[in-house]
């Protein structure tokens, strides 16, 4: 049973910075593609960035796109989301998640995920 630990979620101000890590075991991790989403309260869950095997591509949605910074560390088995100049919109539930398409931002491709870890950004 695979499985993806997040931490590093918290309260922080408008235009500040938070690092999430998401720690996987009973994995070959380098063997799979990492996503992050994110779910806000009365929302459904939303892309946010992926990132494949290598780290060598990158894809993020549009309204994180230069303010987030996907990375990981295969011999660590940890996937990074650097978030930086954050807005109250970013208020949100964040999952990583282990696929096999690291071209995709589609949930369904997606078929392991981590409990989340709460990121609130007071205005």
């Amino acid at each position: 049973q695979v499985q993806l630990v997040e931490s590093g979620g918290g309260l922080v101000q408008a235009g500040g910075s938070l690092r999430l890590s998401c720690a996987a075991s009973k994995l070959t991790f380098s063997t799979y593609a990492m996503g992050w989403f994110r779910q806000a309260p009365g929302k459904e869950r939303e892309f946010v960035a992926t990132i494949s095997r290598s780290g060598a591509f990158t894809s993020y949605a549009g309204s994180v796109k230069g303010r987030f910074t996907i990375s990981r560390d295969n011999a660590k088995s940890t996937v990074y989301l650097q978030m930086n100049s954050l807005k109250p919109e970013d208020t949100a539930v964040y999952y990583c998640a282990a696929g096999r398409n690291p071209y995709s931002s589609d949930q369904v491709d997606f078929a392991s995920w981590g409990q989340g870890t709460q990121v609130t950004v007071s205005s």
